[in-house]
């Protein structure tokens, strides 16, 4: 029995030295250490889960961080999954799609990205108020999952990463900014030609 226990725990410490982690006990462990977090609906029930999830990460989130974490739109879908023999509906599947920027300095956009989770649930013909409350946990389901997944990919971002995505999109904006004013410039120099002035009669 130890030396069941004893293997057990070193292979334990073995998947760990090799960073294995089971899924839902990992740490979620951000490079990034200040964010700031915004949505358009600013006290929505996604970007509040978002902010929880990204503080008990161990990032400060607050106005005026060098990055910001905007998310730009939120959109649910239904569609009718399957059919009753009386073609009722019995089945539905929601799909929500997240979609998101990040943001550097000078407001120039580094990174834009969306995440769609589906999920089916059962509508119950005699029981509507029961197949209310199946499409809100439904619902509730996604949102979680949706936020998970943008943490996910909040782990993989490196401030390296974003530093050249900040110096691509600073060469970017800059380029831009020259065309315009030599283009002005042009506009500037060219003679303006006096409307025609038609002979009165």
């Amino acid at each position: 029995m130890i030396k069941r226990n004893l293997l057990v725990m070193g292979l334990a410490m073995l998947l760990g030295a090799c960073g294995f982690q089971l899924r839902g006990t990992g740490t979620n462990e951000l490079a990034l250490k200040e964010l700031n977090v915004t949505a358009r609906d600013a006290y929505g029930p996604t970007v509040t889960q978002l902010r929880k999830q990204i503080k008990a990460a161990g990032v400060k989130v607050y106005d005026g961080a060098p990055y910001k974490l905007a998310l730009s739109r939120e959109q649910e879908d239904q569609r009718s999954a399957s059919y009753t023999s009386g073609t009722r509906s019995a089945e539905y599947e929601l799909t929500t799609t997240l979609s998101y920027d990040i943001i550097g300095h000078n407001n120039l956009n580094l990174i834009s990205d969306k995440i769609v989770v589906d999920k089916t649930y059962t509508q119950d013909g005699n029981n509507l108020a029961g197949s209310d409350q199946v499409a809100q946990q439904t619902r509730e389901e996604i949102r979680r999952e949706l936020v998970q997944r943008l943490m996910l990919r909040l782990e993989q971002i490196k401030p390296e990463q974003l530093a050249k995505l900040q110096a691509d999109a600073d060469a970017k904006a800059k380029a831009l900014e020259e065309q315009e004013a030599e283009a002005q410039r042009i506009r500037d120099a060219t003679p303006q030609q006096s409307p025609i002035q038609i002979p009165s009669k």
